[in-house]
Protein backbone atom coordinates (compact mmCIF):
# COMPACT_ATOMS: atom_id res chain seq x y z
CA UNK A 1 0.00 0.00 0.00
CA UNK A 2 1.05 3.62 -0.67
CA UNK A 3 2.01 6.16 1.22
CA UNK A 4 -1.30 8.06 2.49
CA UNK A 5 -2.14 11.21 1.51
CA UNK A 6 -1.33 14.41 4.48
CA UNK A 7 -5.13 14.87 6.12
CA UNK A 8 -7.40 17.12 4.16
CA UNK A 9 -8.57 20.50 5.21
CA UNK A 10 -12.00 19.05 6.70
CA UNK A 11 -10.38 16.24 8.09
CA UNK A 12 -7.55 18.11 10.47
CA UNK A 13 -9.81 20.06 12.39
CA UNK A 14 -11.16 16.97 14.03
CA UNK A 15 -7.01 15.78 14.95
CA UNK A 16 -5.50 16.75 18.27
CA UNK A 17 -3.23 19.33 18.12
CA UNK A 18 -0.18 17.22 17.88
CA UNK A 19 -0.91 16.33 14.61
CA UNK A 20 1.40 19.49 12.92
CA UNK A 21 4.13 17.89 14.53
CA UNK A 22 3.26 14.57 13.28
CA UNK A 23 3.40 15.50 9.55
CA UNK A 24 6.77 16.50 10.32
CA UNK A 25 8.02 13.27 12.28
CA UNK A 26 10.50 11.37 9.96
CA UNK A 27 9.18 8.02 10.67
CA UNK A 28 5.79 7.46 9.21
CA UNK A 29 4.26 9.05 12.07
CA UNK A 30 1.63 11.17 9.58
CA UNK A 31 0.45 8.41 8.37
CA UNK A 32 -0.57 6.62 11.52
CA UNK A 33 -2.08 9.84 12.50
CA UNK A 34 -3.91 10.04 9.16
CA UNK A 35 -5.06 6.45 8.63
CA UNK A 36 -6.19 6.88 12.72
CA UNK A 37 -8.45 9.78 11.72
CA UNK A 38 -10.03 7.89 8.50
CA UNK A 39 -11.75 5.40 10.83
CA UNK A 40 -13.14 9.29 12.30
CA UNK A 41 -10.73 8.87 15.81
CA UNK A 42 -8.66 12.11 16.93
CA UNK A 43 -5.09 11.09 17.58
CA UNK A 44 -5.77 12.07 21.26
CA UNK A 45 -2.54 10.05 22.75
CA UNK A 46 0.90 10.73 22.10
CA UNK A 47 2.82 8.63 20.01
CA UNK A 48 6.28 9.01 21.64
CA UNK A 49 7.24 5.23 21.61
CA UNK A 50 9.60 3.59 19.71
CA UNK A 51 10.01 -0.22 18.79
CA UNK A 52 12.12 -0.65 21.35
CA UNK A 53 9.59 0.31 23.91
CA UNK A 54 6.84 -1.50 22.12
CA UNK A 55 9.17 -4.60 22.90
CA UNK A 56 9.48 -3.50 26.52
CA UNK A 57 5.96 -3.22 27.49
CA UNK A 58 5.44 -6.90 26.39
CA UNK A 59 8.54 -8.43 27.44
CA UNK A 60 8.04 -6.56 30.64
CA UNK A 61 4.18 -8.27 31.30
CA UNK A 62 5.32 -11.57 30.01
CA UNK A 63 7.91 -10.82 32.69
CA UNK A 64 9.40 -14.62 33.15
CA UNK A 65 10.92 -13.76 36.93
CA UNK A 66 6.80 -12.68 37.82
CA UNK A 67 5.01 -15.92 36.58
CA UNK A 68 7.95 -18.37 37.51
CA UNK A 69 8.42 -16.67 41.01
CA UNK A 70 4.89 -16.64 42.25
CA UNK A 71 3.80 -19.85 40.36
CA UNK A 72 7.23 -21.71 41.36
CA UNK A 73 4.98 -23.45 44.32
CA UNK A 74 2.15 -24.63 41.85
CA UNK A 75 4.45 -26.30 39.72
CA UNK A 76 6.55 -28.28 42.23
CA UNK A 77 3.49 -29.65 43.89
CA UNK A 78 1.92 -30.77 40.53
CA UNK A 79 3.79 -32.52 38.87
CA UNK A 80 7.53 -31.23 39.84
CA UNK A 81 10.57 -30.21 38.26
CA UNK A 82 9.78 -32.43 34.58
CA UNK A 83 6.66 -31.22 34.59
CA UNK A 84 8.05 -27.60 34.65
CA UNK A 85 11.13 -27.90 32.75
CA UNK A 86 9.32 -29.96 29.85
CA UNK A 87 6.05 -28.09 30.03
CA UNK A 88 7.78 -24.53 29.58
CA UNK A 89 8.83 -25.99 26.58
CA UNK A 90 5.48 -26.93 24.66
CA UNK A 91 4.07 -23.93 25.98
CA UNK A 92 6.36 -22.04 24.49
CA UNK A 93 5.94 -23.97 20.84
CA UNK A 94 2.34 -23.61 21.41
CA UNK A 95 2.22 -19.85 21.87
CA UNK A 96 4.31 -19.52 18.97
CA UNK A 97 1.65 -21.42 16.97
CA UNK A 98 -1.02 -19.25 17.99
CA UNK A 99 1.60 -16.39 17.23
CA UNK A 100 2.47 -17.09 13.98
CA UNK A 101 -1.61 -17.93 13.53
CA UNK A 102 -1.96 -13.85 14.69
CA UNK A 103 0.69 -12.45 12.08
CA UNK A 104 -1.62 -13.87 9.21
CA UNK A 105 -4.98 -12.75 10.72
CA UNK A 106 -5.71 -10.22 7.59
CA UNK A 107 -6.87 -13.80 5.66
CA UNK A 108 -9.39 -14.52 8.70
CA UNK A 109 -10.93 -11.17 8.86
CA UNK A 110 -11.60 -10.71 5.36
CA UNK A 111 -13.36 -14.31 5.66
CA UNK A 112 -15.99 -13.13 8.34
CA UNK A 113 -19.58 -12.56 7.41
CA UNK A 114 -20.50 -9.26 8.59
CA UNK A 115 -23.42 -10.28 10.23
CA UNK A 116 -20.96 -12.14 12.62
CA UNK A 117 -18.87 -9.28 13.05
CA UNK A 118 -20.70 -7.89 16.08
CA UNK A 119 -21.35 -10.16 18.53
CA UNK A 120 -17.61 -12.47 17.88
CA UNK A 121 -16.36 -8.46 18.30
CA UNK A 122 -18.60 -7.63 21.24
CA UNK A 123 -17.34 -11.56 23.21
CA UNK A 124 -13.89 -11.30 22.61
CA UNK A 125 -13.90 -7.77 23.90
CA UNK A 126 -14.96 -9.28 27.11
CA UNK A 127 -12.95 -11.81 27.41
CA UNK A 128 -10.10 -9.27 26.81
CA UNK A 129 -11.08 -7.29 29.56
CA UNK A 130 -11.45 -10.51 32.13
CA UNK A 131 -8.20 -11.18 31.22
CA UNK A 132 -6.90 -8.23 31.44
CA UNK A 133 -8.33 -7.18 34.93
CA UNK A 134 -7.45 -11.02 36.12
CA UNK A 135 -4.12 -10.68 35.30
CA UNK A 136 -2.88 -7.33 36.64
CA UNK A 137 -4.15 -8.80 39.97
CA UNK A 138 -2.15 -11.79 39.85
CA UNK A 139 0.69 -10.28 39.22
CA UNK A 140 0.38 -7.51 42.09
CA UNK A 141 -1.04 -9.68 44.79
CA UNK A 142 1.83 -12.32 43.72
CA UNK A 143 4.16 -9.06 44.01
CA UNK A 144 2.50 -8.61 47.66
CA UNK A 145 2.68 -11.61 49.01
CA UNK A 146 6.47 -12.47 47.40
CA UNK A 147 7.42 -8.82 49.16
CA UNK A 148 5.49 -10.04 52.98
CA UNK A 149 7.46 -13.21 53.03
CA UNK A 150 10.99 -11.51 52.08
CA UNK A 151 9.62 -9.11 55.27
CA UNK A 152 9.12 -12.43 57.42
CA UNK A 153 12.59 -12.98 56.86
CA UNK A 154 13.28 -10.01 59.27
CA UNK A 155 10.30 -10.70 61.83
CA UNK A 156 7.54 -9.19 59.64
CA UNK A 157 4.05 -11.48 60.69
CA UNK A 158 2.12 -12.44 57.48
CA UNK A 159 -1.39 -11.84 57.43
CA UNK A 160 -4.55 -12.09 54.53
CA UNK A 161 -5.26 -8.03 55.43
CA UNK A 162 -1.29 -7.22 55.59
CA UNK A 163 -1.41 -8.64 52.43
CA UNK A 164 -4.20 -7.23 51.04
CA UNK A 165 -2.71 -4.28 52.14
CA UNK A 166 0.34 -4.29 50.52
CA UNK A 167 -1.35 -5.28 47.36
CA UNK A 168 -3.25 -1.89 47.54
CA UNK A 169 -0.31 -0.01 48.30
CA UNK A 170 1.31 -1.32 44.64
CA UNK A 171 -1.93 -0.51 42.90
CA UNK A 172 -1.71 3.10 43.84
CA UNK A 173 1.92 3.39 43.08
CA UNK A 174 1.08 1.86 39.31
CA UNK A 175 -1.48 3.87 39.22
CA UNK A 176 0.42 7.09 40.13
CA UNK A 177 3.12 6.37 37.68
CA UNK A 178 0.39 5.79 35.12
CA UNK A 179 -0.91 8.72 34.99
CA UNK A 180 2.60 11.05 35.04
CA UNK A 181 2.60 10.22 30.89
CA UNK A 182 3.62 8.45 28.10
CA UNK A 183 6.98 10.02 28.30
CA UNK A 184 8.34 8.79 31.48
CA UNK A 185 6.67 5.41 31.07
CA UNK A 186 9.06 5.08 28.20
CA UNK A 187 12.01 5.96 29.84
CA UNK A 188 10.30 3.43 32.70
CA UNK A 189 10.36 0.83 29.80
CA UNK A 190 13.96 1.13 28.82
CA UNK A 191 14.87 0.80 32.61
CA UNK A 192 12.55 -2.77 32.97
CA UNK A 193 14.45 -4.53 29.54
CA UNK A 194 17.52 -3.49 31.22
CA UNK A 195 16.48 -5.23 34.98
CA UNK A 196 14.36 -8.03 33.56
CA UNK A 197 17.28 -8.98 30.89
CA UNK A 198 20.56 -7.91 32.83
CA UNK A 199 19.30 -8.49 36.51
CA UNK A 200 17.62 -11.91 35.74
CA UNK A 201 20.76 -13.09 33.79
CA UNK A 202 23.05 -11.98 36.44
CA UNK A 203 20.88 -13.69 39.22
CA UNK A 204 20.63 -17.22 37.12
CA UNK A 205 24.98 -16.98 36.92
CA UNK A 206 25.16 -16.53 40.74
CA UNK A 207 22.82 -19.63 41.34
CA UNK A 208 24.43 -22.07 39.02
CA UNK A 209 28.22 -20.80 39.69
CA UNK A 210 27.56 -20.34 43.85
CA UNK A 211 24.74 -23.35 44.58
CA UNK A 212 26.83 -25.94 47.29
CA UNK A 213 24.91 -28.89 45.27
CA UNK A 214 23.36 -29.48 41.84
CA UNK A 215 19.92 -31.27 40.77
CA UNK A 216 21.43 -33.80 38.33
CA UNK A 217 19.67 -33.57 34.59
CA UNK A 218 17.45 -36.37 35.47
CA UNK A 219 15.90 -34.76 38.60
CA UNK A 220 15.20 -31.82 36.60
CA UNK A 221 14.00 -33.05 33.44
CA UNK A 222 12.52 -36.56 34.02
CA UNK A 223 11.23 -36.25 37.96
CA UNK A 224 7.60 -36.12 38.79
CA UNK A 225 6.26 -35.50 42.00
CA UNK A 226 3.03 -35.00 43.62
CA UNK A 227 1.84 -33.00 46.46
CA UNK A 228 -1.32 -31.84 45.17
CA UNK A 229 -3.33 -34.74 46.98
CA UNK A 230 -4.71 -35.74 43.91
CA UNK A 231 -2.44 -38.76 43.23
CA UNK A 232 -5.41 -40.93 45.19
CA UNK A 233 -8.22 -40.09 42.67
CA UNK A 234 -6.46 -38.96 39.70
CA UNK A 235 -4.07 -40.13 37.05
CA UNK A 236 -0.42 -38.53 37.43
CA UNK A 237 -1.53 -36.88 33.49
CA UNK A 238 -4.43 -35.17 35.75
CA UNK A 239 -2.21 -33.51 37.86
CA UNK A 240 0.59 -33.02 35.20
CA UNK A 241 -1.96 -30.84 33.07
CA UNK A 242 -2.77 -28.77 35.84
CA UNK A 243 1.19 -27.90 37.02
CA UNK A 244 1.18 -26.57 33.28
CA UNK A 245 -0.55 -23.41 34.48
CA UNK A 246 2.90 -22.13 35.57
CA UNK A 247 4.09 -21.53 31.74
CA UNK A 248 0.82 -20.34 30.55
CA UNK A 249 0.39 -18.26 32.44
CA UNK A 250 3.82 -16.37 32.38
CA UNK A 251 3.51 -16.51 28.65
CA UNK A 252 0.74 -14.17 28.32
CA UNK A 253 0.12 -10.32 27.87
CA UNK A 254 2.33 -10.28 24.78
CA UNK A 255 -0.60 -8.14 23.32
CA UNK A 256 0.56 -5.25 25.37
CA UNK A 257 2.47 -3.98 22.26
CA UNK A 258 -0.69 -3.90 20.28
CA UNK A 259 -2.76 -1.96 23.32
CA UNK A 260 -0.21 0.90 22.79
CA UNK A 261 -0.46 0.92 18.95
CA UNK A 262 -1.76 4.56 19.06
CA UNK A 263 1.30 5.60 20.96
CA UNK A 264 3.73 4.33 19.11
CA UNK A 265 5.64 5.74 16.09
CA UNK A 266 5.02 3.56 13.15
CA UNK A 267 2.97 1.04 14.56
CA UNK A 268 2.28 -1.12 11.75
CA UNK A 269 5.52 -2.16 12.04
CA UNK A 270 6.66 -1.80 15.85
CA UNK A 271 3.91 -3.57 17.30
CA UNK A 272 4.21 -6.54 15.34
CA UNK A 273 8.06 -6.54 16.12
CA UNK A 274 7.27 -5.86 19.76
CA UNK A 275 4.85 -9.11 20.12
CA UNK A 276 7.35 -11.48 18.08
CA UNK A 277 10.34 -10.49 20.10
CA UNK A 278 8.77 -10.40 23.48
CA UNK A 279 7.35 -13.89 23.00
CA UNK A 280 10.85 -15.04 21.75
CA UNK A 281 13.49 -13.83 23.98
CA UNK A 282 11.15 -14.38 27.03
CA UNK A 283 10.79 -18.04 26.68
CA UNK A 284 14.72 -18.53 25.80
CA UNK A 285 15.19 -16.18 29.32
CA UNK A 286 12.29 -18.14 30.97
CA UNK A 287 13.83 -21.34 30.80
CA UNK A 288 17.27 -20.11 31.69
CA UNK A 289 15.48 -18.91 35.14
CA UNK A 290 13.13 -21.82 35.55
CA UNK A 291 16.76 -24.70 35.30
CA UNK A 292 18.82 -22.26 36.93
CA UNK A 293 16.38 -22.35 39.59
CA UNK A 294 15.76 -26.33 39.80
CA UNK A 295 19.32 -27.01 39.52
CA UNK A 296 20.09 -24.95 42.26
CA UNK A 297 17.92 -26.54 44.58
CA UNK A 298 19.46 -28.01 47.36
CA UNK A 299 16.54 -30.79 48.22
CA UNK A 300 13.30 -31.30 46.75
CA UNK A 301 11.36 -31.65 50.08
CA UNK A 302 12.98 -28.33 51.75
CA UNK A 303 11.93 -26.51 48.62
CA UNK A 304 8.39 -27.53 48.36
CA UNK A 305 7.45 -27.12 51.91
CA UNK A 306 10.11 -24.19 52.54
CA UNK A 307 11.50 -22.80 56.27
CA UNK A 308 11.13 -19.39 54.69
CA UNK A 309 7.27 -19.71 53.03
CA UNK A 310 8.14 -19.53 49.44
CA UNK A 311 10.32 -21.82 46.80
CA UNK A 312 12.38 -19.22 45.61
CA UNK A 313 13.27 -17.62 48.31
CA UNK A 314 14.48 -20.66 50.21
CA UNK A 315 16.47 -21.07 46.82
CA UNK A 316 18.11 -17.62 47.30
CA UNK A 317 18.49 -18.46 50.91
CA UNK A 318 19.80 -21.71 50.60
CA UNK A 319 22.40 -20.65 47.76
CA UNK A 320 22.90 -16.62 49.07
CA UNK A 321 22.66 -17.04 52.95
CA UNK A 322 20.23 -14.38 54.40
CA UNK A 323 21.52 -11.18 53.05
CA UNK A 324 22.17 -12.23 49.75
CA UNK A 325 18.97 -14.48 49.25
CA UNK A 326 17.42 -11.02 50.43
CA UNK A 327 19.00 -8.73 47.90
CA UNK A 328 18.32 -11.16 44.77
CA UNK A 329 14.68 -11.19 46.00
CA UNK A 330 14.81 -7.32 46.03
CA UNK A 331 15.56 -7.60 42.17
CA UNK A 332 12.67 -10.15 41.33
CA UNK A 333 10.63 -7.77 43.59
CA UNK A 334 11.61 -4.87 41.23
CA UNK A 335 10.70 -6.52 37.96
CA UNK A 336 7.44 -7.89 39.69
CA UNK A 337 6.45 -4.18 40.61
CA UNK A 338 7.33 -2.88 36.68
CA UNK A 339 5.34 -6.06 35.32
CA UNK A 340 2.31 -5.15 37.50
CA UNK A 341 3.07 -1.16 36.69
CA UNK A 342 3.39 -1.79 32.58
CA UNK A 343 0.08 -4.46 32.98
CA UNK A 344 -1.99 -1.29 34.26
CA UNK A 345 -0.87 0.46 31.39
CA UNK A 346 -1.93 -2.17 28.87
CA UNK A 347 -5.39 -2.57 30.84
CA UNK A 348 -6.19 1.21 30.80
CA UNK A 349 -5.51 1.21 26.92
CA UNK A 350 -7.41 -1.91 26.44
CA UNK A 351 -10.82 -0.15 28.76
CA UNK A 352 -10.53 2.60 26.88
CA UNK A 353 -10.72 1.51 23.42
CA UNK A 354 -13.67 -0.61 24.21
CA UNK A 355 -15.47 1.97 26.37
CA UNK A 356 -14.64 4.31 23.10
CA UNK A 357 -16.83 1.56 20.79
CA UNK A 358 -19.18 2.05 23.87
CA UNK A 359 -19.07 -1.34 25.11
CA UNK A 360 -18.09 0.71 28.97
CA UNK A 361 -19.66 3.48 30.02
CA UNK A 362 -18.38 6.39 27.70
CA UNK A 363 -17.19 7.74 30.41
CA UNK A 364 -14.44 6.33 30.78
CA UNK A 365 -13.53 7.30 27.07
CA UNK A 366 -11.51 10.25 28.02
CA UNK A 367 -8.55 11.48 27.84
CA UNK A 368 -6.23 13.86 29.77
CA UNK A 369 -5.63 16.60 27.77
CA UNK A 370 -1.73 17.48 30.09
CA UNK A 371 -0.83 14.58 30.23
CA UNK A 372 -2.68 12.71 26.94
CA UNK A 373 -2.98 9.29 28.80
CA UNK A 374 -6.53 7.85 29.97
CA UNK A 375 -6.20 8.55 33.51
CA UNK A 376 -9.56 6.78 34.47
CA UNK A 377 -9.45 3.66 32.90
CA UNK A 378 -6.22 3.68 34.83
CA UNK A 379 -7.77 3.66 38.14
CA UNK A 380 -10.58 2.02 37.09
CA UNK A 381 -7.73 -1.25 36.18
CA UNK A 382 -6.64 -0.14 39.41
CA UNK A 383 -9.70 -0.43 41.48
CA UNK A 384 -10.65 -3.80 39.82
CA UNK A 385 -7.69 -5.60 40.52
CA UNK A 386 -8.11 -4.72 44.35
CA UNK A 387 -11.37 -5.85 44.39
CA UNK A 388 -10.31 -9.34 42.15
CA UNK A 389 -8.05 -10.26 45.08
CA UNK A 390 -10.81 -9.26 48.08
CA UNK A 391 -11.51 -13.60 48.07
CA UNK A 392 -8.16 -14.13 49.01
CA UNK A 393 -9.20 -13.08 52.71
CA UNK A 394 -11.16 -16.10 53.13
CA UNK A 395 -9.70 -18.58 49.89
CA UNK A 396 -6.37 -20.08 50.29
CA UNK A 397 -6.20 -21.12 46.55
CA UNK A 398 -7.64 -17.55 45.62
CA UNK A 399 -4.31 -16.68 43.64
CA UNK A 400 -4.60 -19.95 41.28
CA UNK A 401 -7.71 -18.92 40.79
CA UNK A 402 -6.48 -15.47 39.44
CA UNK A 403 -3.77 -16.89 37.37
CA UNK A 404 -6.42 -19.26 36.02
CA UNK A 405 -9.06 -16.40 35.12
CA UNK A 406 -6.05 -14.24 33.58
CA UNK A 407 -4.66 -17.14 31.26
CA UNK A 408 -8.38 -18.66 30.37
CA UNK A 409 -9.73 -14.78 29.38
CA UNK A 410 -6.70 -13.72 27.55
CA UNK A 411 -6.48 -16.83 25.62
CA UNK A 412 -9.42 -17.13 24.38
CA UNK A 413 -9.42 -13.77 23.59
CA UNK A 414 -6.60 -14.10 21.64
CA UNK A 415 -7.78 -17.60 20.06
CA UNK A 416 -11.65 -16.39 19.30
CA UNK A 417 -11.14 -14.18 15.89
CA UNK A 418 -9.04 -17.59 14.85
CA UNK A 419 -11.74 -19.98 15.40
CA UNK A 420 -14.93 -17.87 13.73
CA UNK A 421 -12.22 -17.43 10.89
CA UNK A 422 -12.35 -21.42 10.51
CA UNK A 423 -16.01 -21.53 10.41
CA UNK A 424 -16.55 -19.60 6.87
CA UNK A 425 -15.69 -19.74 3.28
CA UNK A 426 -12.71 -21.01 2.92
CA UNK A 427 -11.94 -20.20 -0.83
CA UNK A 428 -11.99 -16.53 0.38
CA UNK A 429 -10.37 -17.26 3.00
CA UNK A 430 -7.58 -17.95 0.92
CA UNK A 431 -8.23 -15.70 -2.14
CA UNK A 432 -7.14 -12.21 -0.02
CA UNK A 433 -3.69 -12.17 1.32
CA UNK A 434 -0.83 -10.01 1.47
CA UNK A 435 3.01 -10.09 1.30
CA UNK A 436 3.33 -12.09 4.15
CA UNK A 437 1.35 -14.96 5.00
CA UNK A 438 1.87 -18.70 6.17
CA UNK A 439 0.39 -20.32 3.19
CA UNK A 440 0.07 -23.94 3.41
CA UNK A 441 0.51 -23.60 7.30
CA UNK A 442 -1.95 -21.12 7.97
CA UNK A 443 -4.71 -22.97 8.65
CA UNK A 444 -3.04 -26.25 10.31
CA UNK A 445 -1.55 -24.01 12.69
CA UNK A 446 -5.27 -22.04 12.90
CA UNK A 447 -6.46 -25.12 14.29
CA UNK A 448 -3.78 -26.35 16.60
CA UNK A 449 -3.75 -23.15 18.29
CA UNK A 450 -8.12 -22.92 18.71
CA UNK A 451 -7.48 -26.58 20.12
CA UNK A 452 -5.27 -25.83 22.13
CA UNK A 453 -7.06 -22.97 23.60
CA UNK A 454 -9.96 -25.02 24.26
CA UNK A 455 -7.61 -27.91 25.68
CA UNK A 456 -6.31 -25.57 28.56
CA UNK A 457 -9.55 -23.26 29.21
CA UNK A 458 -10.73 -26.94 30.58
CA UNK A 459 -7.28 -27.58 32.49
CA UNK A 460 -7.04 -24.60 34.16
CA UNK A 461 -11.12 -25.15 35.26
CA UNK A 462 -10.07 -27.55 37.14
CA UNK A 463 -9.21 -27.42 40.61
CA UNK A 464 -5.62 -28.00 41.76
CA UNK A 465 -5.70 -29.35 45.29
CA UNK A 466 -7.50 -32.19 46.94
CA UNK A 467 -10.05 -32.64 48.47
CA UNK A 468 -12.37 -30.11 46.72
CA UNK A 469 -14.16 -27.45 49.25
CA UNK A 470 -14.78 -23.88 49.94
CA UNK A 471 -11.53 -23.15 50.17
CA UNK A 472 -9.68 -25.02 47.78
CA UNK A 473 -11.96 -24.61 44.95
CA UNK A 474 -11.24 -23.04 41.69
CA UNK A 475 -13.31 -20.10 40.85
CA UNK A 476 -11.86 -19.63 37.64
CA UNK A 477 -15.17 -21.57 36.05
CA UNK A 478 -17.50 -19.41 37.65
CA UNK A 479 -15.71 -15.99 36.86
CA UNK A 480 -16.23 -17.18 33.02
CA UNK A 481 -19.45 -18.13 33.50
CA UNK A 482 -20.31 -14.81 34.92
CA UNK A 483 -18.47 -13.47 31.68
CA UNK A 484 -20.44 -15.89 29.17
CA UNK A 485 -23.99 -14.61 31.18
CA UNK A 486 -23.40 -10.97 30.96
CA UNK A 487 -21.94 -11.35 27.44
CA UNK A 488 -25.73 -13.07 26.58
CA UNK A 489 -27.63 -11.44 28.63
CA UNK A 490 -26.17 -7.58 27.58
CA UNK A 491 -26.16 -8.28 24.10
CA UNK A 492 -29.36 -9.76 23.30
CA UNK A 493 -31.39 -7.02 25.89
CA UNK A 494 -29.16 -3.75 24.75
CA UNK A 495 -25.78 -3.75 23.34
CA UNK A 496 -26.81 -5.24 19.77
CA UNK A 497 -28.87 -1.64 19.05
CA UNK A 498 -25.90 0.28 19.75
CA UNK A 499 -22.37 -2.02 19.04
CA UNK A 500 -21.90 -1.93 15.81
CA UNK A 501 -18.92 -4.12 15.48
CA UNK A 502 -16.87 -4.69 12.98
CA UNK A 503 -16.75 -3.79 9.43
CA UNK A 504 -15.88 -4.75 6.05
CA UNK A 505 -12.82 -3.47 4.14
CA UNK A 506 -10.39 -4.46 1.12
CA UNK A 507 -7.58 -5.97 2.22
CA UNK A 508 -5.89 -6.80 -0.81
CA UNK A 509 -2.77 -4.38 -0.74
CA UNK A 510 -2.26 -4.83 3.19
CA UNK A 511 0.23 -6.82 4.88
CA UNK A 512 -0.74 -9.14 7.68
CA UNK A 513 2.05 -8.33 9.64
CA UNK A 514 0.63 -4.71 9.85
CA UNK A 515 -2.40 -5.98 10.92
CA UNK A 516 -1.26 -8.00 14.45
CA UNK A 517 -1.80 -5.13 15.89
CA UNK A 518 -5.58 -4.76 15.72
CA UNK A 519 -5.78 -8.44 15.68
CA UNK A 520 -4.50 -8.66 19.35
CA UNK A 521 -6.01 -5.39 20.30
CA UNK A 522 -8.33 -4.49 23.47
CA UNK A 523 -11.30 -5.81 21.64
CA UNK A 524 -9.49 -7.89 19.06
CA UNK A 525 -12.66 -6.64 16.76
CA UNK A 526 -12.12 -8.77 14.02
CA UNK A 527 -11.93 -5.48 12.50
CA UNK A 528 -10.75 -4.97 8.81
CA UNK A 529 -10.74 -1.55 8.72
CA UNK A 530 -8.15 -1.63 11.95
CA UNK A 531 -5.77 -3.10 9.83
CA UNK A 532 -5.66 0.41 7.35
CA UNK A 533 -4.58 2.29 10.71
CA UNK A 534 -1.39 0.30 11.43
CA UNK A 535 -1.93 1.40 15.07
CA UNK A 536 -5.61 2.23 16.14
CA UNK A 537 -6.29 0.45 19.35
CA UNK A 538 -10.22 -0.11 18.56
CA UNK A 539 -12.87 1.11 16.18
CA UNK A 540 -16.31 1.00 15.05
CA UNK A 541 -17.69 4.22 16.00
CA UNK A 542 -21.23 4.66 14.61
CA UNK A 543 -22.43 6.38 12.26
CA UNK A 544 -23.08 9.24 14.51
CA UNK A 545 -19.75 9.43 15.73
CA UNK A 546 -18.66 10.10 12.44
CA UNK A 547 -20.99 12.69 10.78
CA UNK A 548 -19.26 15.74 12.97
CA UNK A 549 -17.80 16.78 9.44
CA UNK A 550 -14.53 14.54 8.78
CA UNK A 551 -13.59 13.26 6.08
CA UNK A 552 -13.66 9.57 6.01
CA UNK A 553 -11.79 7.88 2.96
CA UNK A 554 -14.17 4.83 1.70
CA UNK A 555 -12.21 1.76 2.40
CA UNK A 556 -15.35 -0.04 3.23
CA UNK A 557 -16.98 -2.37 1.12
CA UNK A 558 -20.41 -3.59 1.84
Amino acid sequence: MGPSSPPSPSLAKHLSPSTAEAQQHPHGYVDDVDRLAQLGYEQELTRGWSALESFGISFSIISICTGITTSFSLGLTNGGPGVMSIGWICVSFMTMCAEFVALSMAEVVSAIPSAAGPFAAYCTGWFNFLGQAGVTTAIVFGNATFIATVAALRGFVITAPRVIGIHAALLIFAGLVNTVGIRFLGHLNRFSILVHSVGVFSICVALLAKAPTHQTAKEVFATYYDESGWGERASPAFVALTGILLAQFTITGFDASAHMAEETKDAGRAAPIGVIMSVGVSTVFGFFYLVSLLFSMQGYASTVAPATGQPVLQIFVDVFGQNGGTAAAAIIIICISLCGTFSVTSNSRMFYAFSRDRALFGWFDHVDKRTQVPVRTVWLAVLLAFCLALPSLGNTTAYVAVTSIATIGLYISYVLPIAIGLAFDQNRFCAIRGPFHLGAFSRPCAIIATGYVIFITVVFCLPTISPVNSQTLNYAPVAVGIVCLWVIISWFGWARHWFHGPRQADLTAVDPAEALNSVTNAALKLEPALIEDKGVVGGGKSDADLAGGAKVEQVLTK
